[in-house]
């Protein structure tokens, strides 16, 4: 494990209230739960887009992140070279750097996307009722379950990504149809876990340009995956 998997880590069992080794202290079940979703692309909240990029002047091999302000939407979308750390928090890291491969779809089509569903937790098992429109037509997916230390950190440490359901990330996974229309139907134990007092929980889904799913790991962000949409979770009860 990486230095700074090792620090996120670290971050999560002190959000979670946890020493290390020590059994999560809880009741039988959490509470019931159930609340409506509606995702988000990273412009919507004023935020660079982070795992996809536009090449501003043609031929020159250098690639940026769009910000809300890229007026130009028929630009097409490239990967990056090598992989690149998100840091959402940080509205001047927008580039360059070294353009990879050509995505096949331009920034108008990628800010089409929209997605909303249903999640609920009863008896602790966790459903997912999820419906996507607009995304990479044709395109590979997965599902995943994020945690931030909140407020961020100064610099941004990252996220601590988990797949959605089982931890081989066979849940997770899922396709786009020939339109980009997608519906994600999942039912797993144990369920969510909800934002606490020092972590932001969200859901994001990952496109992978590669065709690969990996597993447990989202893979290597903006030169292979690609966060499309995420929707943050709501406070756990009692906080």
């Amino acid at each position: 494990m990486s230095f700074k998997r090792k620090l996120i880590a670290t971050t999560i069992i002190a959000g979670l209230g946890l020493g290390a080794g020590q059994a999560h202290a809880v009741g039988e079940y959490d509470p019931p739960v159930s609340f409506d979703l509606t995702f988000n692309l990273h412009i919507d909240d004023d935020l660079a887009e982070q795992d996809i990029f536009v090449e501003k002047v043609p031929g020159s091999g250098q690639v940026y992140r769009p910000t809300v302000g890229e007026r130009d939407l028929s630009l097409p979308l490239y990967s990056t070279a090598e992989p690149v750390e998100h840091t959402p928090f940080e509205p001047d890291n927008l580039g360059p750097w070294p353009k990879g491969e050509p995505l096949g779809i331009t920034l108008g089509e990628w800010f089409q996307a929209g997605g909303k569903g249903t999640y609920s937790c009863q008896d602790g098992e966790g459903t997912l009722d999820l419906t996507f429109t607009k995304l990479v037509p044709n395109g590979v997916y997965t599902v995943w379950h994020a945690f931030m230390a909140w407020p961020p950190t100064e610099p941004f440490i990252g996220t601590y990504d988990l797949p959605v359901g089982a931890r081989d990330g066979s849940q997770s996974v899922f396709v786009a149809d020939a339109n980009g229309n997608a519906v994600v139907e999942r039912t797993f134990k144990p369920c969510l876990q909800l934002t606490g007092e020092h972590l932001a929980a969200e859901l994001a889904i990952v496109y992978h340009s590669d065709g690969k799913t990996y597993g447990p790991l989202p893979g290597e962000f903006a030169s292979d995956s690609h966060v499309h949409l995420y929707v943050g979770l709501p406070k756990r009860s009692g906080i």
